[in-house]
């Protein structure tokens, strides 16, 4: 079942989202981003989960939440896009200069996607930082490359997202899941 789970990642600021929200006006199924829900779950209960506070903690929280999207992604039976999925907390965990338990090798391994993933590269012009995305330009070109790594030793083959309008890049995964 995993052929219909598209993941898109890339580094922060690179237009994921609002590529996301663009194939979802369109009828895609999709799933949320596990960071950004966390940050403003954590931040909304006082916890400590959050990258600026416990990586560590951050990074399981995750995990955990990109598990269970896998999950009910695979309930739905049908194509759905994906904001990031397991593999992005190792490039996470790497990118924060942190060790990668082998938990996380063998949930990347076990929730697998569409061998194809689409990536969105690092763009400068459309790049900015908000209440969630504290990242620097410089740790979002080396989340990117961190997921290139990540996703290529895991066997999957990077679809480089255009550096295009919205509904070009709109266009380009339609054909490249249709």
């Amino acid at each position: 079942m995993t052929v219909h789970l598209h993941v898109i990642t890339g580094g922060p600021g690179s237009g994921k989202s609002s590529l996301i929200e663009a194939l979802a006006v369109e009828g895609l199924a999709h799933m949320p981003e596990a960071g950004r829900a966390i940050i403003q779950q954590q931040v909304a209960i006082g916890g400590h989960a959050l990258p600026w506070a416990d990586r560590t903690a951050f990074a399981e929280l995750m995990l955990g939440w990109e598990m269970r999207t896998h999950k009910e992604a695979c309930e739905l039976r049908r194509p759905v896009i994906l904001d990031r999925g397991v593999p992005d907390v190792i490039g996470y965990l790497r990118v924060c200069g942190l060790p990668v338990p082998p938990h996380l090798w063998k949930a990347a391994e076990l929730f697998r996607y569409n061998r194809r993933v689409f990536i969105a590269p690092h763009w400068p012009e459309i790049f900015a930082q908000d209440a969630e995305r504290k990242q620097a330009p410089d740790e979002a070109k080396a989340t990117y490359r961190s997921m290139v790594e990540v996703y290529t030793s895991l066997g999957y083959e990077l679809l480089p997202l255009p550096l295009a309008s919205l509904p070009e890049r709109v266009r380009f995964v339609r054909s490249n899941i249709e």
